[in-house]
């Protein structure tokens, strides 16, 4: 292939290779040509044109194939506008010899083809510059036009329009010749011809004014006859210039207006024109007359669905703007069309005919207008129903009989009443809350509007009304219950219509339908009492026989409503339920047979309703409430369902008449829907009698008429879309183009067809629900049921059964091959023999059969068999599979048949994996060769092409990176690649897009991005739904690793002129308008994605254009005023691109609801990735384009969305203003030193904040803003009480509104969401309070460091915001723990939880509520510990005041206050058990997902509350409770691992071991024993520990679990490990936290329990931690060890009598290990390590050791480390200590000493005074040094001249020996005393000089408070 890669062919390379090979050869040098030519120097394309030219021309006569003529045409017309035109009309006029030529042999035909399309691209290109010779071109291919075949018609048309392209109005004396020659052709029996004609009259009309003029009405003719027997291309092509030339028509250009004076048609005649093709058809005006008056034929249904989509076309091409201004008009035409008696002369034509009314509506007022110009249309579509319903009334309530036409129009009303009210619920739904003012403005009305049509008398318009009820309450759920009530009170009040019984209980089963759309949901009581309305439905049904059909229809569609609303509910009702089910069937076959005979045809018809009914309710009880199918409910469920299975109704139907045979099916119906649904095993015993029964359904035994089933698309596998066709349900026209499909009935459903749909679950994809009709619905449903039982039969049945399916796919489907639905058994049977068998058989009839049908049916067999069995389990059958179907797709001779080859042959690649790898290049070379060969309009055969193309990329895969042998198959893909994005058909495109994506996938370095990214950009404006699809499925693929790249490729479509779609914003901002256009849910879902990675890769580098994109969309919102900025307000004059001007403009609207809360989201993933980043984007000094700069844009945004109309984008800005207050609350502002930049945006939050907490808010709001308050105050941001009481007042209203209690009047929304409400304020009280009690902590530590007070906050400030309502908060927080703690009991409780709910939830909503606890215990738990150890567990709480009364008078907090008989103690011991009882059970085992901040609120609750004495006496007191407690820590531990956690435990630890300490030291002190010693502490007399029971032990087995997990090598089950690294800050903390706790469990043992335990754990671990430091310091463990040994050491039971010798032993290998380092044989001690500084810390736990301990133990130690004291004090003269640390070290180390002297023998003390004495007296200072000295050796002097005044007289005889021994030492000394006592004496003198004065105060105050 890189041969091909020059500028001029390579000719001799190209005779090397072999023949097949040449025309990919060819066509890869022509796609090099293609790209060279544009950029490479004119001057060597003019060297080389001569032969270039000659090169191509050559190839026109080669018989080129349709890619390659295609590339060769624009290659030539490329070379002639860059270089010389000299010989541009010799080439010209060479190829229009070729077209003369007489020459019609097929082999020729593709050089003909070739000339055409040069001809096309030289005038496309150069246009005028081609001068007069265009009439005779175009005069010679209309009269080739005329003779050529289908081919040729096609190319030459589609060159006639490339022609007229270049030439603009130019060619204007040509215009009415070719259009004569073309409209005829529009006709063509060739689809592809007729394509090329509307394409080629939609360039025409551009100029030629006669179009759109004076042949207007012929052209509308023209295109309703070419709409006849069309094609989906047809329909597209013919409707967009049908739509175009109408538009034009009406707003004709300027420029053409100005040329020719012409007459413009009005709206009301194109309108008219059209609408004649929607009734009428292509008969034309006159002709359509008698037809008329005999009631002539429907109009096709394909004309009908064309004519709709020109309506369309004609609308959008005029623009949102006109649409604006004419909707009125626009709705009113469009009604008229449906309310046409010719639109409607069957139930099925009307039901076509309203779904294309819908789509106009839907595709025009959906996708054009913004949301405020849809709101006036909404109030266009009320006065439309308004007035229909106005005539409807008329006429029913003229009772003389007089308005004979009156009962046509009520007919007729129906279904306008449909379209407008589907548009109606469709606009509410899609604007969400923003349609609210269309609902409050008194003078629309819309819901009394569309109420009125409730009493409507067609059951289609009532359906429809309630359905668009539905719609309201889902887009403003606060409607909802208001809206329920009204309904109630209709049907109870109007009793006695049975349009009013029927009407409004469609409304309120449709609005609880809605409920489960509506997170906050309805009242528990709303199903209560439609329930009961239900049940006096039923009741009361037979009392009145005008009514017993209605009211029994009714009863049973609201108790199926009732079900949607789910076990909650329906548990309380289930009893009931069941009864009446059983009460409608007979209860045995004898009373089955005696009913036969009894009754009428009426009171049958009203006896199977009612059967029917209660199925369906069934059906909605299993599908809604899985939950309450118990074994127990099924048995009894299968009673009325075995009776339903038996029940004969064919005899009845024979005897009363055949008008029950509908209602006999919908009993069919639902009980084949129910049994559906139900475990197979539960009716296992009627499996024979009801697979007869469906097969006999399917089979069409009784009702020949039904021939069809809807599930045909839906069984079969995805990618047989082609084959079926059903690709077309990936369209933007899917909804209209459903009723062409073939053995398809999808199209023709509505809500009237089933009314129990209208509370079902919305089919995905779909607006509004379509059950089918009902003999449709019946096949499907038997189709579905046999699907689930077949399975289940034993085998020996099956072979009976199967003949059923055989015969389906002959009587369903009589136009597909009968093959389809056989070659599926294999999957079903899985046989090996049968599948051989299957397989031969289909070989042997592929060999032998010619006919179409068995061909193409045997080929897709094998393509399912090898699918279905996969590719190991078909391998023996791989070869003979492949070479047939490679045989069959080259059959040129039927298209059908390559098709499905290819087709098949895509499902072997796929399905055998690496084992195809061996036929990889045959079929590859195979498939380039059909690419190039096979005519573009066989779409179906290139869409199957690149099928097979994406197969074999995925086969060969990651080898497709590979270098040399892999490049042959890697450009073949390429190439194939290039030849399916030039096709014109947007599938072919899309399936070339998704090739070149696995390319990129496996081999990214060799797809070019710079020619692709492009490409996409351009497809994403394209009006096909799957090539969007694919372009943006590729666009994220590349986004995920290259984004960068992806928006600089995009970016340069930008710099083109030409380009429209892309702007400065780049790609993402195209892909932010998208969101406003699409509605495809995988589209909309794959947007997001790529801009989600597109923001993660870009967002912080370019951190402007990414704000100001998300600014733009959030500040776009319509109606959105910000007082805080002057903010030109957005008219929709400018909000729309006028495209009457310009035809070619994007229209563009305001970004809509759902655009602005993906923006406000990014927005706080922009914030989330800058603090990812960077910390430096928070730091305003360090300002570059960092996120901090752009804090007001960001507080703007959030602000704009948390006050917008729509709840779900309040929510979103709510969220981003919680992100901005903690990343930016400590960012301090450089220009005001101790403020923090946030303060200046109070009055922005404060403002966001308010709106929320309105009444009419919806709950989840409400518990948000709480949140962000919380946040805010917390933060501390502002110190200013006042500032601050702005915020803090919004959540005191809260607070009130908890306080009125749960039985409020005017409750909208579900008791949990009230639950939600009230939890969320309480938690943000909770964390108010938790953080007054930090900033008060950091306040008083702030004022032990400094005495300068200026700017700390009086420490009562922030508690005045909840001190005053502590009374009553803290009553509150103790009702929601005890609702905590009895939600989270196991199920097995639930007998034991209040019948009537708790303080804040309800049993019905007992569920829900759990998740709402779940929430907010936490903070509550830890503000709840607070408040008891701040209060003594709330002492003297009787005398706080009380809690208002709630409004109902119920009492709110049961349990809540402590009752008179409830003494103090009780209160404290109920109030501790709650608080350990919540803590432990969440401890125990915290669920995987919840946050560790509720970990850690939960410890440090625990810590507080053990602050308390109550607490600690109670834990105490209960040892049990306290081993349980750090039981359960340990198996925190074990789950939880981060250090924080770890250390918050030890905290625990800690408390819980002193208050056993307290407890014990009372228990000793009350008996009064001597030195507190006893045998009372763990252990006893044996002294031993018992596991479970001893808190000792589970504290030591806690620490040393923590110890081993920090330092492994204290594990002495393990090897000894190599050196430990130093450990963490984190694990240093903890450890030396650890061994403290550890120290201080002696305290609590025996004197027994003591010593065999603790001591060897606690000296191992110390001797463990000595790990030097770099900086030669100890560290924090190493000092923590020491102390705990001093601990132990001076604890009094080491001095207790009964201490065994153990105690001596022990504690002596305790210091041994201390003295000895921690490498073995190394005996220097941890002292030499130790400076000056650092050697206080050792030596401080040393003189206990000495004097206290036993001779035995102490001598060893003394003899160690003796002499490498005295050498560190020595060394003290020398470097003299510098701080008050080294000091008191050395103080320590003299202490030592002298308490050496003192144990010392008479006769050694001399000895150890000469070492004490020189060197205090070394320590001294004479005169002049004193005076010059710091303070520390000051200090130093002073310390050692008072020891030495104090020995002296205390050992004077070996003083004075040492004294004497050294004159230099006394010379000294005295000279010291002689200084001292000087300075003593001048003292005194100075204190008598002085005047007695008031003495002043030690510590001076800097600060006045005064």
């Amino acid at each position: 292939m890189e041969l091909a890669h020059s500028l001029l062919l390579n000719e001799e390379a190209l005779a090397q290779i072999t023949e097949a090979k040449r025309p990919v050869f060819i066509f890869e040098w022509l796609r090099f040509l293609d790209k060279v030519l544009v950029a490479a120097n004119k001057v060597d394309v003019k060297e080389k044109q001569k032969k270039l030219v000659e090169q191509l021309t050559g190839l026109i006569s080669s018989a080129p194939g349709p890619p390659t003529r295609k590339l060769l045409a624009k290659n030539l017309a490329t070379l002639y506008s860059i270089g010389d035109t000299f010989t541009v009309f010799q080439t010209l006029d060479k190829c229009n010899d070729i077209i003369k030529s007489k020459d019609d042999t097929p082999t020729y035909l593709p050089t003909k083809l070739a000339a055409v399309a040069c001809v096309g691209s030289f005038y496309e290109k150069m246009g005028r510059m081609l001068g007069s010779s265009f009439p005779d071109t175009i005069t010679n291919m209309l009269k080739a036009l005329k003779t050529a075949e289908s081919q040729g018609r096609s190319e030459i048309l589609l060159s006639l329009q490339k022609v007229l392209n270049g030439l603009g109005g130019a060619a204007a004396s040509c215009h009415r010749d070719i259009y004569k020659n073309a409209r005829s052709l529009l006709t063509d029996r060739s689809m592809a011809v007729r394509c090329a004609v509307a394409k080629c009259l939609l360039e025409l009309q551009n100029e030629a004014v006669f179009m759109w003029t004076t042949e207007l009405e012929n052209v509308a003719t023209l295109c309703f006859k070419a709409l006849e027997g069309s094609n989906y291309g047809v329909r597209v092509a013919v409707s967009k210039l049908l739509g175009t030339v109408m538009a034009t028509a009406l707003m004709p250009k300027q420029a053409a207006v100005m040329r020719q004076n012409v007459k413009r048609a009005t709206l009301d005649e194109v309108l008219e024109l059209m609408a004649t093709g929607f009734l009428r058809g292509g008969s034309g005006f006159l002709k359509s007359g008698g037809e008329m008056l005999k009631g002539g034929g429907s109009v096709s249904r394909e004309v009908r669905v064309g004519v709709t989509q020109a309506y369309v076309v004609f609308v959008t091409t005029l623009g949102g703007q006109w649409l604006e201004r004419n909707f009125a008009t626009f709705l009113s035409h469009v009604l008229d069309l449906v309310s046409h008696p010719r639109a409607t002369q069957t139930h099925v034509e009307a039901v076509y005919s309203r779904r294309c009314v819908s789509f106009m509506l839907r595709s025009t007022l959906g996708g054009l207008l913004g949301e405020k110009a849809q709101v006036a249309s909404g109030k266009d579509i009320c006065q439309a129903i308004s007035k229909q319903m106005r005539a409807v009334e008329a006429v029913v309530n003229d009772t003389s009989g007089e308005n004979k036409a009156g009962a046509a129009d009520v007919s007729a009303s129906q279904h306008v009443m449909v379209c407008a009210l589907k548009e109606l619920g469709s606009l509410v739904q899609s604007l969400s809350a923003t349609s609210s003012p269309l609902i409050q403005e008194p003078s629309i009305g819309l819901l009394e509007t569309v109420s009125s049509v409730l009493l409507h008398p067609s059951m289609a318009a009532r359906l429809a009304a309630a359905w668009c009820l539905r719609c309201v309450a889902v887009a403003l759920p606060y409607q909802l219950t208001p809206l329920l009530e009204r309904c109630a009170e209709r049907i109870n009040n109007l009793k006695s219509s049975p349009e009013a019984v029927s009407g409004y209980s469609f409304a309120v089963a449709a609005l609880l339908g809605g409920v489960h759309q509506c997170p906050l949901g309805v009242p528990h009581s709303k199903g209560k009492v439609c329930n009961l309305f239900s049940e006096d439905l039923l009741r009361t049904a037979a009392q009145n026989s005008r009514l017993s059909l209605q009211r029994t229809q009714a009863g049973w569609l609201l108790l199926g409503a009732l079900m949607s609303l789910g076990p909650s509910l329906v548990r309380y009702h289930l009893p009931k339920m069941l009864l009446l089910w059983r009460n409608v069937f007979p209860r045995s076959q004898k009373e089955m047979e005696a009913e036969k005979a009894r009754g009428d045809s009426f009171t049958w018809q009203v006896t199977l309703e009612g059967r029917a009914g209660a199925l369906c309710a069934m059906r909605s009880f299993v599908a809604h409430c899985p939950e309450l199918l118990t074994e127990d409910v099924i048995r009894r469920l299968m009673t009325p369902i075995e009776c339903a299975m038996t029940m004969i109704v064919p005899s009845v139907i024979k005897v009363h008449g055949t008008h029950l045979k509908a209602s006999a099916a919908m009993v069919r119906l639902r009980l084949y829907d129910i049994l559906a649904l139900l475990p197979p095993k539960t009716y296992e015993g009627s499996f024979n009698a009801l697979l007869r029964e469906l097969v006999a359904e399917f089979t069409l035994t009784d009702n020949s008429a039904n021939t069809t089933t809807s599930l045909l698309r839906s069984l079969c596998h995805y990618d047989d879309s082609v084959l079926m066709g059903s690709w077309l349900q990936e369209t933007d026209h899917k909804s209209i183009e459903d009723q062409l499909q073939p053995n398809s009935a999808s199209g023709s459903g509505a809500l009237e067809h089933d009314p129990s749909s209208i509370y079902l679950r919305v089919p995905m994809g779909e607006a509004m629900p379509g059950p089918l009709p009902l003999g449709v619905s019946v096949i499907d449903a038997s189709v579905a049921l046999f699907g689930v039982v077949f399975p289940h039969v034993s085998f020996k049945h099956r072979a009976t059964v199967q003949e059923g399916p055989c015969y389906v796919s002959c009587s369903l489907f009589p136009n597909e091959p009968a093959n389809l639905l056989s070659s599926l058994m294999a999957q079903v049977v899985g046989e090996a023999t049968f599948i051989a068998r299957m397989a031969q058989y289909s070989f042997d009839k592929l060999r032998s059969a010619r006919d179409v049908v068995s061909r193409t049916g045997h080929s897709l067999a094998l393509g399912c068999l090898h699918r279905y069995v996969g590719g190991i389990g078909s391998g023996q059958h791989l070869k003979t599979s492949v070479s047939i179907l490679l045989a069959l797709a080259q059959d040129g001779t039927s298209h059908e048949v390559q098709t499905w080859a290819l087709h098949s042959l895509a499902l072997i690649v796929d399905s055998s994996g690496p084992m195809y790898r061996g036929y990889v290049e045959p079929t590859l070379s195979l498939v380039l060769t059909l690419l190039l060969t096979v005519p573009p309009s066989h779409t179906e055969v290139h869409q199957c092409l690149g099928r097979c193309l994406g197969a074999l990329i995925t086969t060969v895969g990651p080898e497709l990176q590979g270098n040399a042998t892999i490049s042959t198959i890697r450009s073949s893909c390429l190439v194939g690649c290039a030849i399916m994005q030039g096709h014109s058909d947007s599938l072919v495109q899309a399936a070339a897009i998704s090739c070149l994506q696995q390319l990129h996938m496996f081999a990214p370095r060799h797809v070019n991005l710079s020619s692709l990214v492009p490409c996409l950009c351009v497809h994403l404006c394209s009006s096909h739904l799957l090539l969007r699809r694919a372009a943006v499925a590729c666009l994220r693929q590349l986004a995920q690793r290259e984004a960068a790249e992806v928006c600089e490729y995009a970016m340069s479509l930008a710099r083109n002129k030409d380009n429209l779609n892309i702007t400065e914003t780049g790609l993402e901002g195209v892909l932010f308008g998208m969101l406003d256009r699409e509605t495809d849910r995988k589209l909309c879902h794959d947007i997001h994605d790529t801009l989600g990675h597109m923001l993660s890769s870009l967002a912080v580098d370019k951190l402007s254009h990414w704000l100001k994109l998300c600014k733009d969309v959030l500040a776009a919102t319509t109606g959105h005023k910000d007082d805080s900025e002057k903010q030109d307000e957005i008219d929709d004059d400018i909000m729309f691109t006028a495209l009457g001007e310009d035809n070619n403009a994007k229209p563009s609207v305001a970004p809509r609801w759902v655009t602005r809360v993906f923006a406000a989201d990014c927005l706080c993933r922009i914030i989330l990735l800058c603090e990812n980043a960077d910390k430096t984007h928070f730091d305003l000094a360090r300002a570059r384009d960092l996120l901090v700069l752009h804090l007001s844009d960001l507080i703007r945004m959030a602000f704009m969305a948390a006050t917008d109309n729509s709840n779900q984008l309040r929510m979103a800005g709510l969220q981003a203003l919680e992100d901005i207050i903690k990343k930016f609350a400590s960012v301090p502002e450089p220009e005001f030193p101790g403020h923090v930049i946030l303060e200046q945006y109070q009055a922005n939050v404060g403002a966001a904040l308010r709106p929320a907490f309105s009444p009419d808010t919806p709950s989840d709001i409400t518990a948000k803003a709480c949140q962000v308050c919380s946040t805010w105050i917390g933060s501390g941001v502002v110190s200013d009480l006042n500032d601050l009481r702005r915020v803090h007042n919004l959540l005191v209203s809260s607070l009130d509104k908890v306080q009125a209690g749960k039985g409020s009047s005017s409750q909208l929304y579900s008791e949990s969401a009230t639950t939600m409400e009230k939890l969320a304020v309480l938690k943000a009280w909770a964390e108010v309070s938790l953080n007054v009690q930090r900033s008060l902590m950091k306040t008083c530590s702030r004022a032990l460091r400094t005495s300068d007070c200026t700017d700390i906050l009086p420490p009562d400030s922030l508690i005045m915001l909840v001190q005053p309502e502590l009374p009553s908060l803290s009553r509150l927080w103790l009702a929601v723990l005890r609702d905590y703690a009895l939600l989270t009991l196991p199920a097995e409780f639930s007998s034991q939880l209040p019948p009537d709910g708790g303080a804040f939830y309800t049993p019905e909503t007992i569920d829900t509520a759990r998740l709402h606890y779940r929430g907010s215990w936490a903070p509550v738990l830890h503000a709840v510990a607070l408040w008891l150890s701040s209060t003594s567990f709330g002492e003297g709480e009787e005398e706080a005041p009380a809690v208002p009364p709630q409004a109902s008078g119920a009492p709110v907090y049961p349990q809540g206050n402590p009752g008179p008989t409830q003494s103090l103690e009780d209160l404290i011991k109920d109030r501790m058990h709650l608080m350990l009882g919540v803590s432990i059970e969440f401890l125990c085992f915290p669920r995987p997902e919840e946050p560790i901040e509720h970990v850690m609120s939960c410890l440090q609750a625990l810590c507080t509350l053990l602050d308390s004495p109550c607490a600690r006496t109670h834990i105490s007191e209960d040892q049990l409770l306290g081993v349980e407690l750090l039981n359960v820590l340990h198996r925190l531990l074990l789950t939880r691992d981060p250090p924080a956690v770890q250390l918050q435990v030890t905290a625990v630890v800690q408390e819980t071991i002193r208050a056993a300490q307290d407890h014990l030291t009372q228990q000793r002190e009350t008996q009064g024993e001597k030195d507190g010693l006893s045998l009372r502490g763990e252990g006893g007399e044996t002294g031993e520990l018992l596991p479970g029971k001893s808190l000792v032990f589970a504290a030591m087995e806690l620490m040393v679990f923590i110890l081993v997990r920090h330092l492994p090598q204290l594990n002495t089950s393990h090897l000894p490990l190599r050196p430990q690294p130093r450990l963490p800050e984190e694990s240093t903390r903890l450890v030396a936290h650890t061994v403290s706790i550890l120290a201080e469990l002696p305290s609590l043992c025996s004197p027994a329990g003591n010593t065999p335990t603790k001591t060897p754990d606690h000296t191992d671990s110390e001797y463990k931690t000595f790990i030097k430091t770099p900086d030669n310091s100890i560290p924090l463990p190493v000092s923590a060890a020491l102390q705990g040994i001093k601990t132990i050491i001076t604890c009094p039971l080491s001095r207790a009598e009964k201490t065994p010798t153990q105690w001596t032993g022990l504690i002596r290998s305790s210091l041994a290990s201390v003295l000895e380092y921690s490498q073995p044989g190394n005996k220097r001690t941890v002292l030499e390590y130790s400076p000056p500084g650092n050697t206080h810390t050792v030596l401080e736990y040393s003189p206990p050791v000495v004097p206290e301990c036993h001779r035995a133990l102490s001598t060893p130690y003394i003899h160690a480390l003796a002499p490498l004291m005295v050498e560190k004090l020595k060394g003290v003269e020398r470097s003299r200590p510098g701080t008050v640390t080294e000091l008191q070290a050395i103080q320590e180390g003299i202490g030592v000493l002298e308490n050496l002297v003192g144990m010392a023998e008479e006769q050694n003390r001399v000895q150890l005074l000469a070492l004490l004495v020189p060197t205090l007296v070394s320590y001294l200072l004479d005169d002049k040094a004193f005076s010059s000295a710091p303070p520390a050796s000051k200090g130093l002097h002073e310390f050692a001249l008072q020891n030495l005044m104090r020995i002296g007289p205390l050992y004077p005889a070996a003083f004075k020996t040492v004294i004497g021994a050294a004159p230099e030492l006394k010379t000294r000394l005295e000279s010291a005393v002689r200084a001292n006592q000087a300075s003593s004496k001048a003292k005194a003198a100075a204190l008598l000089a002085q005047p007695t004065v008031q003495a002043a105060p030690t510590i001076k105050l800097k600060t006045s408070f005064f």
